[in-house]
Formats: C-alpha cells, structure tokens, sequence
C-alpha cells in the first residue's frame, strides 16, 4: 500500500511540474494591460477587424484584414495570429532576406489589401504587431506554433472542375459574396477591381483550397469536400484580379531624432 501511494504521489508531482496550457480566451478585453499598451492592443483589433473604415488610404481592395483572418485571427485553420510574434524574425523566400513581423503585415497591405502599408513607427502598425503580441502571449519564442495558423491542405489529383465549382459558388458562396463575386458588406470580394490582388496567398491555388475547406461557407464551415473546395477555389481564381505593382515605390514619413 505504502508503495501504491508512493506512485501516486511521483506522479501527482509529476503532472504538476509539466507546463499547463492556458485555457483563457486569445482575446478578452477584461485582461488587457492598464494604460497605453492595452489601449493600443485593443486599437490593433480594432484595425483588423474595420481595415477599410479606419486605413482608408491605405487599403486599396474592399477587404479588412478580417477577411482572411476570421474572429480577428484568433480561429484555428481560420488564418490565426496567434504564435505568430513567436516565428519572428524569419527567412522570407519572397523577399528573399529574412523579415521581422511589420515587413509581413505590410506585404499584406501590398497584396491580399492591395493598397501600401502604414509606416513602420506609425500608430497603427505599432498597434496591430502589438494585438499580434498580445495574442501570442503564451507561445514560446522561435518554436512554431502548434495551434492551427496553416490551412494548406494536399491538393486532390487532377486539375479543379470549374464548372462544379461554379455551380457550389452559385448554391454555397453567391449569397455573401455575390453572383459577380463582388462581394457586400463584410463579405469580401473574391474576383475583380476590389478583391485582393494576383500576388497574395489566397490567389494561390493550395491556399485558397485549404481556406474554404476548413472556414467556407460562413453560416456553415467545414461542410464541403476537399474536392469541393478545391473545384470552388479554382472556379474563383479563373477570374480577373488586380495585377500587383512590383515597381511602387513604398516610402514613409521621415520622424525627427527625439521619436526614438
């Protein structure tokens, strides 16, 4: 018996001393910090929650962050921040040379906004990479986030049945973003003028794919096929888009010494 609950003991000890999972919500404003840093944390949600409202001009396509990041980035599968600050900085394949998280915002605003990115001393982009920090609180900093950021899936055989896929479009995605596919409202736009523009990642097949087979529809996720998905996400891309503009020169605001 004495042995018996030795055993216990060790492995009472033993469960305690593993690291617990924090079971609180990735955003609750009730336990934001005092003072300016919550202010500007609850102002980055803020932003990527009314891009368009707030940036004006600075968002060129009809899209809040929101768009691709659904519940302000805090969805698994759903393009979620959070680990995000941890896999910061990283080697860009794109940029070719390694890039901290504001570089990753802006080319968010170059591509899937398809406007120009604020300064990196701005207020706003303090305030987003700050919501990014808050979020990833927990996450152990340069080891990769276990909690659900991808939604790359293996893509089926074979080339993307357009024409099923038109046909789901019509039945499962017109309703919110539109028979033209210009989308209304929150909904954004998937095709044309006002959607993200040709060098985005949702304009990447396997990309997009994922997206809408773990988020799409809205009112009823998780519902269609890998096939399906995949039909819809090549139907999508077959339309005309924005083409990006390698050659913008992006340039910010000069600020005087006594800022740093």
């Amino acid at each position: 018996m004495r042995a018996l609950l030795a055993i216990v003991a060790l492995l009472a000890v033993t469960a305690c001393a593993q690291p617990q999972k924090s079971t609180q919500a990735a955003y609750d404003e009730a336990v934001l910090p005092p003072g300016a840093l919550g202010a500007e944390i609850r102002y980055g949600r803020e932003l990527v929650m009314e891009t368009r409202r707030l940036l004006p001009h600075d968002v060129g396509a009809k899209m809040d962050c929101a768009a691709c990041h659904i519940d302000g980035g805090t969805r698994p599968r759903g393009g979620s921040f959070i680990g995000t600050y941890a896999a910061f900085p990283q080697w860009n394949k794109r940029a070719h040379r390694v890039i901290a998280l504001q570089d990753r915002i802006a080319e968010c605003f170059l591509y899937s906004m398809n406007g120009k990115p604020p300064a990196y001393s701005s207020r706003e982009m303090i305030a987003m990479t700050a919501y990014i920090a808050w979020l990833s609180r927990d996450e152990a900093v340069l080891r990769p986030s276990a909690r659900g950021q991808s939604f790359k899936i293996p893509l089926p055989s074979g080339t993307p049945d357009r024409r099923a896929g038109a046909a789901l479009y019509a039945q499962r995605c017109s309703a919110c973003h539109g028979a033209t596919g210009a989308g209304a409202g929150p909904f954004p736009p998937l095709w044309g003028a006002g959607s993200f523009n040709d060098g985005a990642g949702m304009a990447h097949l396997d990309r997009m794919t994922g997206f809408v087979y773990y988020n799409m529809p809205k009112n009823a996720p998780h519902t269609l096929t890998k096939q399906e998905a995949y039909d819809v996400a090549g139907f999508v891309l077959s339309h005309e888009r924005p083409g990006f503009r390698k050659r913008a020169l992006v340039t910010f605001p000069s600020v005087p010494a006594e800022y740093f």
